[in-house]
C-alpha cells in the first residue's frame, strides 16, 4: 500500500500523526475537542464545552491508531490556535464502491476547481467557507486520482470568519504531498527489474 509524505512547515503545523508521549498532546487534545464539538454541533446535540474525559481517550489513542495506518494517514493541527483547524490527509484503494460513493455526492460537491500539487499533478479543490447549514463547519478537500489510489485532503475550520486567512497555509500543506511505495528488488539484492 502507498504511503504520504509531507513537508509541513513546522512553525504553523503540529503533526498529529507521529506525536506519541507528550509531544503535541495538548495540540491533539485540542484538535480532537473542536472535531467532537462540531460533530455534535451537525448532528443537533447540544454542545458542551470541555469535552472532557472522551477527548482526552481520544487523544491518548490517535497516535497509535495513526501508527497503525502505516502511513496512509497524516494529520495536523494549527499551531497558533489548535482548536481552530485540523486537516488530515489519506491514501485509499480506488475501488469500483468508492468511485460510485464520489460519484453520486451531493451536487454542491461538482464546485470544484483543479488543484495543482507539486508532486502529484493536477486534482481537484473544493472549498465551502460558507456551508448552507449554520451547524457545518467551513471545509475544503483536495482530491487526486493516481489511477489506482485516491489521495484526500481535508481540511476543517471551527471559525467561518477566519477561513479564508487560514485557507492559503492548506493550500500549500497539500501541494507539498506526495506518495511513496515500497519497490521489490526481484531475485538478486544488486538488481533493481522494472517491467515495460
Amino acid at each position: 500500500m502507498p504511503r504520504l509524505h509531507a513537508d509541513a512547515d513546522r512553525t504553523r503545523w503540529v503533526p498529529i500523526t507521529d506525536s506519541l508521549g507528550f509531544g503535541g498532546r495538548r495540540h491533539r487534545k485540542a484538535a480532537i475537542r473542536m472535531l467532537l464539538a462540531q460533530a455534535s454541533r451537525a448532528l443537533g446535540a447540544e454542545e458542551r464545552p470541555g469535552g472532557g474525559f472522551t477527548a482526552w481517550a481520544m487523544s491518548q489513542a490517535t497516535p497509535f491508531l495513526m501508527r497503525r495506518a502505516a502511513g496512509r494517514v497524516l494529520a495536523w493541527v494549527w499551531k497558533a490556535d489548535p482548536e481552530l483547524l485540523v486537516v488530515m490527509a489519506q491514501v485509499q484503494e480506488a475501488t469500483s464502491q468508492l468511485r460510485a460513493a464520489r460519484a453520486s455526492m451531493p451536487m454542491e460537491y461538482d464546485d470544484t476547481e483543479t488543484f495543482r500539487g507539486t508532486y502529484l499533478g493536477v486534482g481537484e479543490k473544493l472549498a465551502i467557507p460558507l456551508p448552507a447549514d449554520q451547524r457545518t463547519p467551513p471545509f475544503a478537500t483536495y482530491t487526486w486520482d493516481t489511477g489506482t489510489h485516491f489521495v484526500t485532503v481535508t481540511a476543517v475550520c471551527s471559525d467561518r470568519e477566519r477561513f479564508g486567512t487560514v485557507i492559503g497555509a492548506v493550500d500549500d500543506l497539500a501541494r507539498g504531498l506526495r506518495i511513496g511505495d515500497d519497490v521489490a528488488l526481484g531475485e538478486s539484492p544488486t538488481v533493481l527489474r522494472i517491467e515495460p
